[in-house]
Parts: structure tokens; sequence; C-alpha cells
């Protein structure tokens, strides 16, 4: 009985919230994890849809795991190996700043089982770019003082569940080249401040989706949204997700 009501108050909740059901499978950004996206999930699933929310190899709770070892391909991996192990179809992969990287590769991995691509103020990278590509001029001010045994420490100022992550996920380029893969539809989520968004980041996200002739969208605050204004990033996805 408790199993009926959970279910019937879910397709309650998606009725009065006009959504349909979705599979949402969210890539955290650099030095970041999952758990960043609770706020997201509950709200997401209150609505119906289905929220996967992974942490990266050696990164959050999977931190006993931080090896120097550990490059874009591991990210690509653990990302794709979910979506295979836990056999996922039609996903919506939202990717975060640095998840840009790791949705672009897993989308030329496993194009067929990807319905939607968003980029959340994210990286969008060019054939044989790494993130130090992308990120161009503002990685030696990012990185300086902050590469230690082979780790990029959180630059950022000090946050306990930011932890260092492999400088060989930044420095390994992806290679992009399956034609399906480009065939997904994809979205970039400008933030901004007053209306206007970041230089740099624009530099390496926005201005790309341009050329790419994707659908852009703003949202205005910070570069954490899921931190900071999880019930309004909610809202975006959900419109975007609905056109």
């Amino acid at each position: 009985m408790k199993k009926l009501i959970s279910i019937l108050s879910i397709a309650i909740s998606s009725i009065c919230h006009g959504q349909q059901h979705n599979t949402y499978l969210f890539v955290p950004g650099a030095w970041d994890g999952g758990w960043d996206y609770a706020k997201v999930d509950a709200i997401l699933s209150a609505h119906g849809n289905v929220v996967y929310r992974p942490t990266l190899t050696g990164l959050g709770e999977r931190v006993h795991l931080a090896n120097p070892g550990i490059n874009l391909t591991t990210y690509i991996n653990d990302i794709k190996n979910l979506m295979q192990f836990e056999d996922l179809h039609n996903v919506i992969l939202v990717g975060h700043s640095y998840g840009g990287m790791v949705i672009s590769g897993v989308a030329e991995q496993v194009p067929d089982r990807i319905k939607q691509l968003i980029y959340l103020d994210a990286m969008v990278p060019n054939d044989g770019e790494s993130a130090k590509d992308v990120c161009g001029d503002l990685w030696a001010p990012m990185t300086q003082g902050n590469i230690r045994d082979g780790m990029v420490l959180y630059p950022f100022g000090t946050t306990p569940k930011d932890v260092p992550q492999p400088l060989n996920t930044f420095t390994e380029p992806v290679k992009l080249s399956n034609p399906l893969a480009r065939k997904i539809p994809a979205a970039f989520v400008q933030m901004t401040k007053d209306g206007k968004g970041s230089p740099a980041h624009d530099k390496m996200g926005l201005l790309r989706a341009k050329e790419r002739n994707w659908k852009i969208y703003s949202l205005e605050g910070g570069h954490y949204a899921m931190r900071e204004q999880p019930e309004n990033l909610v809202k975006k996805l959900e419109a975007i997700t609905e056109h």
C-alpha cells in the first residue's frame, strides 16, 4: 500500500508540474562530486524524473581512489559504464564546467543512449583539445602553485568537499570524430551577473556553442547553480527539456 501511495504521489506531482518523465545524468565539474546535486536530485525526482549523480573516480566520496594515473579516459569510462550497466537510454546528460569535457567524450562513444546534451556553464572542446587547451590563458594563473605530485589543488579557496584532481584529467585530449554524436540535440546554459556572462567562461563554452548553432539559455547567478539556487536550476533544465 505504501509503495502504491508513493507511485501515485509521484504521478500526481508530475501531472501538476506538467512534466514528462526524463532520465537525468549529472556530471560534476572539476574537484566536485555527485554530492553537489542532492537538492537538484530531490526536486527532479519529486517531479517524477529519474536522476543519476555519480562522482568521478578519485573525487568526492571516492577520494580514497585518487591517484595521478587517473585521466580523462577514466572519467569518460565512469559515465559510459554507468549508462551501460544501468541500461540507460534516452538520457539527458548534463555536464557542469569541466564536466563538458566528459560528456563530450561520452557522447562520442555512446551517442545512441543520449537524448540530449546540456552544457551547464561548461567547457565545449574541439577534437584533440584538452581541458588545459580549452582554458587557454586562464590555465596558468589558475594552476600556478596548485600542482603537486601530479594533482591539481582546488584553486578558489578552501572547501572540505572540493578535493585535488589528477593533472592528467586536464591534459589528456578528447577525441571527437563520431558524426552520430554531432546529431545529438545540445543546449548551453550561460550563467550571468546583471545579464552578462564571464568573458573567460564565455570563451571556453558559450562562444563555441554559438558556433555550433546550439540552443542558448541564460540563468542569472554564480557558476555553482546547483549549490546556490537548485530550484531555479531545475526550472531551467525542465524548460530546456520541454523543447
